[in-house]
């Protein structure tokens, strides 16, 4: 393995050391902390490898963070989920910094008080599970026609349930 390969922490094995970690990194060693004691190795000639899955990206030219950043908003859109800031923008202004109070009947119980904010989110996060479950029963294999009619039913439900909060939202199309 090359000098170069290695990183701070990475985890490698020796095949007469075992499992370590990197600790240090020169131009021609490494000392790894193995498990009986600190070594300087030399990683071309000793044998070392990596013990972790290991990647490499080649022919990018753009910032770690930034692939890193795409590809996680990537999997949140493929996973139909959103951040609970990409969720807040959907509220209409009028509701923004408001607060949802549930008065109980019994006058000694006291009140709960929710942001409306986080009460949304949540009610978005619903609405994406829904989507999601959706897009999973139309495209399971081994439910029938009408298996999937049937379920498709259910989740129609849950939306006319959740038009009461149509209210919130700041645009019509993200309405259920």
């Amino acid at each position: 393995m090359k000098a170069e390969l290695l990183t701070l922490g990475m985890q490698v094995r020796h095949p007469d050391y075992g499992a370590g970690t990197v600790k240090a990194i020169q131009e021609h060693s490494a000392e790894i902390q193995f498990v009986d004691q600190r070594r300087t190795v030399h990683p071309e000639t000793s044998g070392l490898e990596p013990a972790e899955s290991q990647a490499t990206l080649s022919g990018m030219h753009l910032p770690l963070t930034q692939l890193i950043r795409q590809t996680v908003d990537s999997t949140l859109q493929r996973l139909g989920l959103e951040r609970p800031d990409e969720a807040v923008r959907e509220l209409a202004k009028r509701w923004k910094g408001g607060r949802m109070v549930l008065h109980p009947t019994d006058p000694t119980l006291q009140t709960k008080e929710v942001e409306l904010e986080l009460f949304f989110h949540k009610i978005v996060m619903m609405r994406n599970h829904l989507r999601v479950l959706e897009q999973k029963v139309n495209a399971h294999e081994g439910l029938t026609t009408a298996e999937k009619f049937d379920w498709q039913q259910y989740i129609t439900r849950c939306y006319g349930s959740m038009t009461t909060f149509n209210v919130l939202f700041q645009d019509k199309e993200d309405h259920f």
